[in-house]
């Protein structure tokens, strides 16, 4: 991912309101980030914890999207829908994404299981021990990187649509 600024990532959000988008709590360690090793920027409000926010690279631009976590805790320990970590060492919560322009006001939403801190970048790029002899650790971990990718454009992709 490319490096953004604080001025970057408030203007790329696409699902608030220009009064929502001023209220964000934008991290301060932007300049301390290992962007080349996350796939997505993600972050919670420490003022408003089960709000939280994604901004990723869609088609060459970062585009930002407020999420909310569900109140409701999950009954049995979910599996992340996009870093699909079964060794999960953090929480899995559901979030819901208002759909950008006349869906979005209407109130549609989309939502999903994701890790509660946005670890995925971190979780996708671990190596695992090889799962059988002869098996590249590297390249598995590469599919890996990539999958979650193509999970995190289609989610954008798809709340993007009306």
């Amino acid at each position: 991912m490319i490096a953004l600024t604080e001025s970057t990532v408030r203007s790329s959000f696409v699902n608030v309101s220009l009064r929502e988008r001023r209220a964000i709590v934008v991290p301060t360690d932007l300049a301390e980030r290992e962007w080349e090793r996350l796939d997505y920027l993600g972050w919670r409000d420490p003022k408003s914890p089960l709000l939280g926010f994604i901004v990723a690279d869609i088609d060459g631009a970062p585009v930002g999207l407020q999420l909310r976590q569900a109140e409701q805790p999950t009954r049995t320990r979910p599996q992340c829908s996009w870093c699909s970590d079964v060794t999960l060492p953090n929480d899995v919560v559901f979030f819901a994404a208002r759909r950008t322009g006349s869906a979005g006001k209407a109130g549609n939403t989309v939502g999903t299981l994701l890790c509660a801190g946005f670890q995925c970048s971190a979780n996708v790029r671990r190596l695992d021990p090889p799962a059988y002899l002869g098996h590249d650790v590297r390249a598995a971990r590469d599919r890996r990187v990539e999958a979650l990718r193509a999970h995190v454009d289609g989610f954008f992709r798809d709340l993007m649509t009306a």
